[in-house]
C-alpha cells in the first residue's frame, strides 16, 4: 500500500475536548514517541498545540514528521455561524501551509467537519432520531461545504469531510446524501462509523472511490454499550474506554486495511485512539500507557504500510 502512517495528539489525550488547564504531554514528547514507534507524521490536534509557523514547522523537522491533517469543525448548517467561522479555517490553512513546506510525507489535508447539535452530541449515532435537518438546513450545510472547499483547494491543498459522531453527517444514510449532494471526498472514520451502526468493511465498498483520507480506530463494543445504554454522549464515548488499542475492540481493521490496499489507496493512514485522561490518573502513567498503545497500533499495521 501506497500510504504513510500518522499519530494523532487525540491518541495522548489532546483534542479540542480537553480540559482548560488539565495537565498534558508535552508537544516534544508527544513526537518523539510517535517518531521512534516509527510513525512518519501526525495530526495538527489542536491550532497552536504544535506550535505555530516556524515553530511548527521546526518540531516537524526535528523530529522527522509529516503534517498529515488536522480537525476544522464548522457550522455547515448556519449560514451566520459560518461565516463568523471562515477566520478560524484560514487560520488553520496558514498552519498546513507552514506543516507543509517541513516537506516530509503527501501534503496534508484539512479535515473539515460539521459542528452538528448538543442534542446530536447527546445521543451518538441516534442523530436522525433527535434532531433531523431539514431540507433547507441540508441545502445550506452543503452549499457552505462547497465555499469551504474553495477556500482550501485556493490555500493549495484538497479538503476532506469527515463524518462524524454527534453531527449532521454521521450515519451511513447521512453518508451517502452528502456524497451525492457534493464534491468533497471523505475521511473514513471506522471508529465513528461503528457507533453511527455502520460497517467500515462494507464502507469501502460502498465509497471507496470517495475516501481520501484515513482515521482508523478500534472499538470495544461492551463499553461503548455500557456507555450509550447510561445515557452518555459523545464526551462519555471519549473518556468511557470505547476507543482501544488496534486489536483489543470488534472492528477488523486488518479487512478494512486489506480493502483499502486492493482498490490502490494512498495517502495518510491517521492511527487514533480517542482518549481522555481523567482526573485520579497520574499524567506520566498516563503517558506511559498511551506511549505503548501506539507501539502496538503501529506494529498492527506493518503487514501494509
Amino acid at each position: 500500500m501506497k500510504a504513510v502512517v500518522a499519530g494523532a495528539p487525540v491518541s495522548f489525550g489532546v483534542f479540542e475536548l480537553t480540559p482548560e488547564g488539565a495537565e498534558t504531554i508535552s508537544p516534544d514528547a508527544m513526537m518523539a514517541a510517535l517518531a521512534e514507534a516509527d510513525y512518519a507524521g501526525i495530526d495538527l490536534g489542536p491550532l497552536g498545540f504544535l506550535g505555530e509557523d516556524a515553530v511548527l514547522r521546526g518540531r516537524l523537522e526535528r523530529f522527522g514528521l509529516g503534517l498529515a491533517g488536522g480537525w476544522v469543525q464548522l457550522p455547515f448548517s448556519d449560514d451566520d455561524a459560518f461565516a463568523a467561522a471562515l477566520p478560524d479555517l484560514r487560520a488553520a490553512l496558514r498552519q498546513f501551509s507552514a506543516g507543509a513546506e517541513a516537506g516530509a510525507g503527501p501534503l496534508p489535508l484539512p479535515t473539515l467537519a460539521d459542528d452538528g447539535s448538543s442534542l446530536r452530541r447527546g445521543a451518538p449515532g441516534r442523530g436522525a432520531e433527535v434532531d433531523r435537518l431539514d431540507t433547507d438546513a441540508w441545502g445550506r450545510l452543503t452549499d457552505n461545504v462547497a465555499r469551504a472547499a474553495r477556500i482550501v483547494r485556493g490555500a493549495g491543498f484538497e479538503p476532506t469531510f469527515h463524518h462524524h459522531a454527534g453531527t449532521f453527517v454521521e450515519s451511513p444514510d447521512e453518508i451517502d446524501r452528502f456524497v451525492a449532494d457534493t464534491d468533497v471526498d471523505l475521511t473514513l472514520d471506522t471508529g465513528h462509523l461503528f457507533i453511527a451502526g455502520g460497517d467500515p468493511l462494507a464502507a469501502v465498498e460502498r465509497w471507496g472511490d470517495r475516501i481520501n483520507h484515513l482515521h482508523l480506530k478500534d472499538v470495544d463494543l461492551a463499553a461503548l454499550r455500557r456507555v450509550l445504554a447510561a445515557g452518555g454522549g459523545m464526551p462519555e464515548v471519549w473518556s468511557g474506554g470505547s476507543f482501544v488499542a488496534f486489536g483489543q475492540g470488534d472492528i477488523d481493521l486488518a479487512a478494512v486495511m486489506t480493502a483499502l490496499d486492493a482498490r490502490g489507496y494512498e495517502g495518510w493512514v491517521v492511527v487514533e485512539q480517542d482518549v481522555l485522561n481523567g482526573p485520579d490518573v497520574a499524567l506520566d502513567a498516563f503517558v506511559a500507557a498511551r506511549s505503548a498503545d501506539q507501539v502496538t497500533n503501529r506494529d498492527a499495521l506493518r503487514a501494509w504500510v
